[in-house]
Order: structure tokens, then C-alpha cells, then sequence
């Protein structure tokens, strides 16, 4: 099981189901708007970082990806990414 930290807005909007009083938004197309502004500044926040590897290590890596038909670097982000949880 995962845990993760609440904001205060993300508390009262789970206060606030818990308590049957969450309503309906009659402006769909702004929360909408909202929910896809969200999306794409969640998705798109990535950070360059540097790796000192040894090079049989990248030569492993480049081969795997050339068998999978990846770029090395994507292919290592991928198993860096499956592994960080």
C-alpha cells in the first residue's frame, strides 16, 4: 500500500466525500479546462540527471535496447522508473 501526503484542499475534498456533501459543478467545461492543465504540468516535469556507468554496462544496455527497438536512454528511464517505487 502506498501513502501519500495530503494537501489542505485535497483533505477538505476527502473530508468533505466522507461527509456526503461533495456537489456537482455546473461549469464542466472550466473544470475540464482545470483537469487538463493539470494533466499536462504532471506529465511534462522532468529533470535531467548525469549517471557515471561503466561502459560494458552501456554497451548492455544499448544492445537490450536495440532488441526491444527503444532508444537506450528511453529504455533506461523505463527501468530506473519500475524501480523507483
Amino acid at each position: 500500500m502506498r501513502y501519500y501526503e495530503l494537501d489542505e484542499e485535497e483533505k477538505e475534498i476527502l473530508d468533505a466525500a466522507e461527509r456526503d456533501e461533495l456537489v456537482q459543478s455546473k461549469d464542466k467545461e472550466a473544470i475540464e479546462a482545470r483537469m487538463i492543465e493539470a494533466a499536462k504540468n504532471f506529465s511534462s516535469k522532468t529533470k535531467n540527471i548525469n549517471l557515471r556507468l561503466p561502459e560494458r554496462t552501456i554497451y548492455k544496455l544499448k544492445a537490450k535496447a536495440l532488441r526491444e527497438g527503444l532508444p537506450y536512454q528511453t529504455l533506461a528511464a523505463s527501468i530506473l522508473h519500475k524501480n523507483a517505487d
